[in-house]
């Protein structure tokens, strides 16, 4: 016990010395301060040391693996160890991962870490990677991967087995495709008949220097048998070229009349060059909406052969050829190869055989489009022809044309044609019935009357007095389409008078100005746009197969706005499609339906896989007895001699029941559009009725161009053959003149409108 007490107060007196000489020390003692206790004793100790542990090997092995998901190349390089990166370049690197990728086409990967293991400046990653084959399905493989620590950091130790055990020693893959391949699938017209095929071909072209016309009428018939031109158009066409020109007749296929070509073939000045690839038949049939194939670009080899592809191949650009690729090309079959480092095959990483594509059938009609094509060969513009009960559309024609085998470089035609393409200002490829977006003019005038009516504020007994001016809006002047006449004539007067109905039939500005402003006033500021949107304008149709735009429905910001759209002008665009679809649905009692271009997909053996079918989109937003007063107005548009209707000279006689409205609409790039919008109402069992849509671009009136080309097109479908020449015409499909004849209903634009 003595001890103990002895220890304990020498240790509480050297603790006393302690506290009195440590603040000293320190220079922080005052007497204020507390004397420091055992409790704090470890704010007075060095600070910890502490040392950072690098990530876990397998977050560097799951980046590494990431980056070769993404196609990163330059990312996985950066992962490698110093050493690895002495030995293999990024473009070794790159190329083995690529060889995989390419001729093992393998779109995509996926992998699973499996284990780690660690030492102080070591690790092994275990993996799965499943390789996505577009040729051997799906494909897996376990590795592993050797890590060291560099400067805090795991890196990876390159080798091409790290990717596929398969490349040890150099080796590496190679695609060998099946030749039971038959190539891709055709595409067919609603009968049957072919508009896009891989067959054999021959492409046909003259030099001019050396034709005699004077000693060659036997020549220019044979050329004009394997093109679209006739006899006297190349005639003139040689006549024309210059010196060392060369000029494209056509493409045909080999065996349409052997005889024929071996005629041709003996003449000196005549090329006939054979090849076997995709053929556009008849120059061209529906380009825009069939579109075309073309070799694949050095920028696109990689993704393609990734999906089975190889160099050689075609791959689709425009319209069903683009929309049908899978469809279309199926799935080329073969073996993939282990080649040793001489590239000879040393084992099969696996094979598959070839799967056919499949034929894609459209709706529309081969003849009947090659005709509708040649009823608007003079102008710029578009027609779209729909089955008015369905939406099927049996004919697209998109003008200028363009003879969609200019794409296939082994035809001996293709550089000429592919010039003339590109060089043609008028833009050949652009397809003006889906992806033109113009302003409706007088046309939209159905749309204005179905709001005015929809309103309850105007019906079918409203008048109004229909002048030569609009004065309603203050400090504006606006003008009907009488008054331009009058200016030229001195005689034409203005339409007085007039019901609703019988303005639409008139197609009297001043009355539908009235409505635009008078709905705006009322507060009924989106009436009219939101109807256009009900009749499905501004935007997409949904039409498959074929690309589109939506258009534009604006909504009026001022009284002035409104009396702009209210006559289909200002900042409105709508499509061809789009207006036939509507035009359609108010023909059929209100149904809006999908355009359909795709009638059914079919394999080798005949086999349908799948139909489409008519698919209602929407009803227009219409009582039916509004609707039924606006089709009895249309119907007067061409019938109608009291009033007497904008259509009424060019169609009155035409054999056929029809209505419709004309439409001549301002374009700020010369004269305006003319449109002319209607449908048969025939109720035949062989012939369903049809909705006709025509614009042609700066041509001029909509009555007096735009109504002839519509009154062709119901002959072409009808009667099967063109009854009426157009007065620009000498002889049918010959135009008179290089400019064809521009006449008359005036432009719906005022000059004032956008002051």
């Amino acid at each position: 016990m003595y001890l103990r007490s002895e220890i304990s107060q020498k240790l509480r007196v050297g603790l006393f010395i302690f506290c009195l000489i440590l603040p000293i020390a320190l220079g922080a003692c005052r007497p204020s301060e507390p004397i420091p206790t055992p409790t704090n004793f470890a704010t007075l100790l060095p600070p910890e040391v502490k040392t950072t542990q690098p990530p876990a090997a397998k977050i560097t092995a799951q980046s590494f693996l990431d980056s070769w998901k993404a196609g990163h190349f330059e990312e996985m390089y950066a992962l490698l160890s110093e050493s690895s990166k002495v030995e293999t370049s990024i473009e070794r690197l790159s190329s083995t991962l690529n060889n995989i990728m390419n001729e093992g086409a393998v779109s995509s990967i996926d992998y699973e870490i499996i284990s780690e293991s660690l030492n102080p400046a070591a690790a092994e990653v275990a993996y799965r990677v499943t390789y996505h084959s577009a040729i051997l399905g799906d494909l897996s493989r376990e590795m592993k991967m050797q890590l060291s620590l560099e400067n805090g950091d795991w890196r990876i130790h390159w080798n091409p087995v790290i990717a596929m055990p398969e490349l040890a020693g150099g080796q590496s893959l190679a695609f060998d495709r099946d030749q039971t391949w038959t190539g891709r699938a055709s595409i067919f017209d609603r009968n049957g008949n072919l508009l896009a095929a891989q067959t054999e071909a021959v492409a046909i072209g003259v030099w001019p220097d050396y034709v005699d016309l004077k000693k060659s009428g036997g020549l220019l018939s044979l050329l004009s048998s394997f093109s679209r031109y006739r006899s006297d158009t190349i005639a003139g066409m040689i006549s024309n070229a210059y010196p060392g020109e060369y000029l494209p007749i056509g493409e045909a296929p080999a065996d349409q009349d052997p005889r024929r070509l071996e005629q041709l073939s003996s003449w000196g000045s005549v090329v006939v060059s054979r090849y076997n690839r995709r053929l556009y038949f008849d120059n061209g049939v529906a380009p825009h909406l069939v579109g075309y194939v073309s070799a694949i670009q050095q920028d696109e080899l990689n993704k393609l052969r990734q999906n089975g592809y190889i160099a050689d191949d075609r791959v689709g650009r425009k319209g069903i050829e683009l929309w049908g690729e899978e469809v279309l090309m199926g799935q080329p079959g073969g073996t993939i190869y282990v080649l040793s480092p001489e590239g000879k095959p040393v084992a099969e990483l696996g094979s598959a055989p070839s799967v056919s594509g499949q034929a894609i059938y459209t709706t529309i009609d081969r003849d009947f489009q090659r005709e509708v094509q040649k009823a608007l060969s003079y102008f710029n513009g578009a027609i779209v022809v729909l089955e008015r009960d369905t939406g099927r559309v049996l004919a697209l024609a998109s003008s200028p044309t363009f003879d969609p085998n200019a794409f296939e470089t082994d035809n001996y035609n293709w550089n000429t044609l592919l010039s003339e393409i590109v060089n043609d200002p008028r833009t050949p490829q652009y397809n003006r019935a889906t992806q033109g977006q113009y302003p409706l003019g007088s046309v939209f005038k159905i749309i204005t009357m179905a709001a005015g009516l929809e309103s309850g504020r105007f019906t079918k007994d409203s008048t109004y007095d229909c002048q030569y001016t609009f004065d309603e809006l203050p400090g504006v002047t606006l003008y009907d389409w009488t008054w331009e006449y009058f200016l030229e004539d001195g005689e034409t007067k203005p339409s007085g008078t007039l019901t609703l109905p019988e303005g639409l039939i008139k197609s009297c500005n001043p009355w539908f100005y009235h409505i635009g402003s008078d709905l705006y006033n009322a507060g009924l500021t989106t009436q009219i746009s939101e109807m256009a949107r009900g009749f499905g304008l501004g935007s997409l149709t949904g039409v498959e197969g074929v690309e589109e735009e939506p258009g534009n429905v604006p909504d009026p910001g001022s009284p002035l706005d409104a009396t702009n759209l209210a006559i289909g002008q200002g900042d409105l665009l709508v499509t061809p499609l789009q207006v036939a679809r509507f035009i359609a649905a108010v023909g059929n009692g209100g149904a809006l339906f999908k355009p359909q271009v795709i009638e059914k997909i079919v394999t080798r053996d005949g086999d349908v896989i799948r139909s489409f079918q008519a698919e209602k989109q929407a009803e227009l937003p219409l009582l039916p007895v509004n609707l039924e007063l606006i089709r009895e107005a249309m119907f007067g548009v061409p019938n109608s001699k009291s009033p007497q209707g904008t259509a009424y000279r060019e169609l009155n006689d035409l054999k056929v029941t029809i209505s419709g409205k004309t439409g001549t609409a301002t374009s700020p790039t010369g004269k305006p559009h003319a449109w002319f919008a209607g449908y048969s109402s025939e109720n035949r069992e062989d012939k369903p009725d049809i909705a006709v849509v025509v614009i042609a671009e700066n041509a001029g009136e909509g009555s007096k161009i735009a109504a002839p080309i519509f009154r062709r097109v119901m002959e072409l479908y009808f009667f099967s053959r063109p009854l009426k020449l157009y007065k620009w015409e000498s002889t049918f499909d010959v135009t008179r003149s290089p400019t064809p004849l521009v006449t008359e209903e005036r432009s719906t634009a005022q000059p004032n409108l956008n002051p």
